[in-house]
């Protein structure tokens, strides 16, 4: 088994694609429309669906908002540095809700940046493959 992907609902698939591709610097690896059922499917991540977990966007042509809910809580991305990744998101134009630094009671160097649908994505200094 094998984690595959995560969906995510968003209201404006143009501008979303532009976050995940242009701020974050994901691919879009593919895309497909479904007019039958009125919907949007674009696949962005890192790599490709074979050999890593990608981000489904899912955009509903009906559906101008979606209410967040309280469970769901983020994504996390992982990074060399940090710091140096929150000045590109934000030279980009990305939101950034939680400036990069030790996490509370901890070590550990993240940061929070925010979708165009309120998502939040956490910007992590990855342990397991350090630069």
């Amino acid at each position: 088994m094998r984690m595959m992907h995560t969906m995510l609902r968003v209201t404006n698939l143009d501008r979303s694609l532009k976050f995940y591709c242009e701020v974050l610097g994901m691919n879009l690896i593919r895309r497909n429309d479904y007019a039958e059922g009125r919907f949007t499917l674009a696949f962005v991540g890192y790599g490709d669906e074979a050999n890593s977990t990608v981000v489904e966007l899912t955009h509903n042509w009906d559906t101008e908002h979606y209410d967040m809910g309280a469970a769901y809580g983020h994504i996390a991305i992982g990074v060399e540095d940090v710091y140096a990744t929150c000045d590109v998101i934000k030279a980009r134009g990305g939101k950034v809700i939680r400036e990069a630094g030790p996490m509370k009671g901890g070590k550990t160097v993240l940061a929070f940046v925010e979708d165009p649908d309120g998502y939040k994505v956490e910007i992590l200094h990855d342990v397991l493959h350090p630069g």
